[in-house]
């Protein structure tokens, strides 16, 4: 029985690439931020090559000599697709190329979709311009509660945020305002996300976000690796927010965590289970919680609370199981110039208990992962990616 556990280190890049200054992103590398920190200890994923890939050693001024031997086949992932986003990301990784950036709004969105969207809902609109999640809050948050009117946010990527005291606006109801934002925003202005964010507290100084968020992603143009996995009469289980990206499309079961712990505890949870296909893993927090907010400390205690767990992930493994951990964009923490998602190289690391370890160099495409499980179910994938060969028939300890 094959199965195979793919986990988004949601943000974590590892230098930028070729293009990356066309984006606004200068000399960018997530992990060598939180590398120079001298707060990052992973030995697990040193283990499995994360310092061997392409690129890495050089970046973190490593003596390639001195690495470990890894345990894990291991790759640097180049994203073809335009953009530097969650959803673009996760698509390319399930086989979608996205050619054009999905739109964003730099100046908020059209007078005509804030009108629609306060007469359909029957509320007024606050803000409407890009803003920070923790400041929009602080900024709006006491009007809001005076008003009733709900607060409308973008960012640098193609998002429509809906802010919402949960005492003043129930989260059904909130809810059902994203569903009919999601609606509304379609053709030319069919954001990526459209995402509910609730917030409690008295008073300003008091206002915090809750972990009720929910996205609302736009339908996925074609058929990805999760569709054909389906149509074969795989499991598909989606953990996290991976659902809410894909608007459901492919999945068999969807689990929904409010942050990386609960994420990880799933994944523990699906690998004492008897099922035949994908569990693909969403972790938010490296991104939404410490690379927005630019904090390299707690980056870098994210990552090193998912290297403990590691350990324990790699005992529940079947000999046949598969275990791919990979990055969907940047989000670089040290980088000063914006908060946003920053263009860079992705990490992959691919462990199975028999794998052979093999340096898969820098492939040309995310959707060589999406590809690679495809091919490893026996399926032949509907889009362009590489595969790479699993190698099996050999054994290692990971102590």
């Amino acid at each position: 029985m094959k199965r195979v556990f793919l986990i988004v280190l949601d943000s974590f890049g590892i230098g930028a690439m070729e293009d990356s200054c066309e984006y606004g992103d200068v000399n960018v590398n997530t992990l060598r931020s939180v590398f120079q920190s001298g707060e990052l200890k992973i030995p697990n994923m040193e283990k499995m090559g994360l310092y061997s890939i392409s690129g890495v050693a050089e970046a973190l001024a490593l003596d390639r000599n001195k690495l470990l031997s890894p345990i894990a086949s291991y790759a640097r992932l180049k994203e073809r697709s335009r953009g530097k986003d969650t959803t673009v990301g996760h698509w390319e990784i399930a086989g979608i190329y996205s050619a054009h950036p999905l739109p964003t709004y730099p100046d908020g969105f059209p007078k005509k979709v804030i009108e629609e969207f306060s007469r359909l809902t029957g509320r007024g609109v606050l803000c409407n311009k890009p803003y920070s999640g923790t400041e929009v809050i602080r900024d709006y948050g006491e009007e809001h509660l005076r008003t009733g009117d709900l607060i409308v946010y973008t960012s640098a990527d193609s998002v429509f945020q809906i802010a919402a005291h949960e005492e003043k606006v129930p989260l059904d109801e909130l809810y059902a305002y994203c569903r009919i934002a999601r609606e509304l925003l379609q053709g030319e202005e069919g954001v990526g996300r459209v995402i509910a964010r609730p917030f409690v507290g008295e008073s300003a100084a008091t206002f915090k976000r809750t972990g009720n968020r929910h996205d609302y992603s736009i339908l996925p143009p074609a058929d990805t690796m999760l569709d054909q996995m389906k149509a074969a009469g795989k499991d598909v289980i989606g953990v996290g927010k991976i659902s809410d990206i894909f608007a459901g499309k492919g999945l068999t079961e969807s689990i929904p965590t409010k942050n990386n712990e609960e994420g990880m505890n799933v994944t523990l949870g699906l690998l004492e289970r008897d099922f035949e296909g994908l569990a693909f893993v969403n972790l938010v927090e490296f991104d939404s919680v410490y690379g927005h907010r630019r904090d390299i400390p707690g980056y870098a205690r994210a990552l090193n609370a998912f290297d403990r767990i590691l350990p324990d992930i790699m005992d529940k493994m079947r000999p046949e199981d598969v275990l791919m951990i990979t990055a969907d964009h940047g989000c670089d923490p040290g980088y000063t110039e914006s908060t946003d998602h920053t263009r860079e190289y992705v990490p992959l690391l691919i462990y199975g208990k028999n794998l052979i370890p093999t340096d898969f160099g820098t492939r040309k495409t995310f959707a060589d992962i999406g590809a690679t499980v495809l091919q490893y179910f026996g399926i032949r994938p509907v889009f362009e990616g590489g595969v790479m060969k699993l190698n099996f028939g050999g054994f290692h300890k990971h102590e």
